[in-house]
């Protein structure tokens, strides 16, 4: 990683084009920072080992739980405690940066299809 500014429009333009994708924009320590852009549903999973935390950039992230749903807008964030299972959903789409531990597959305990556990460099 070189030792200089990251923008984060930028970054997004260079994920491939669709409805989601994610992509490795940067380490601190053994954290890696993603962005990643979703429209539909997700799968329901949970990180047994640790929390994951979105910031929303543009957008709006349905945050669903077992028990209720979480909205969260651009400018917004919402921290997910480990082992609490969780499905992010979108009709519109949006575009958020995750931090979590270097290696956290994006769909924690389940494996899928969409399971992406080394995200590229952007």
């Amino acid at each position: 990683m070189k030792l200089e500014k990251i923008n984060l429009s930028d970054k997004f333009e260079k994920l491939p084009v669709g409805d989601y994708a994610v992509g490795l924009i940067a380490k601190m320590n053994d954290y890696d920072f993603k962005i990643v852009k979703f429209k539909g549903e997700f799968v329901w999973h949970s990180h047994p080992e640790t929390d994951e935390t979105f910031i929303i950039i543009e957008g709006t992230l349905v945050m669903n739980f077992k028990d209720r749903k979480v909205e969260v807008h651009a400018g917004e964030m919402i921290v997910i405690p480990k082992g609490v299972e969780h499905k992010p959903s979108s009709e519109t789409g949006y575009k958020a940066l995750l931090i979590e531990p270097e290696g956290v597959p994006n769909t924690g305990n389940i494996q899928s299809e969409i399971t992406i556990a080394n995200p590229e460099w952007v």
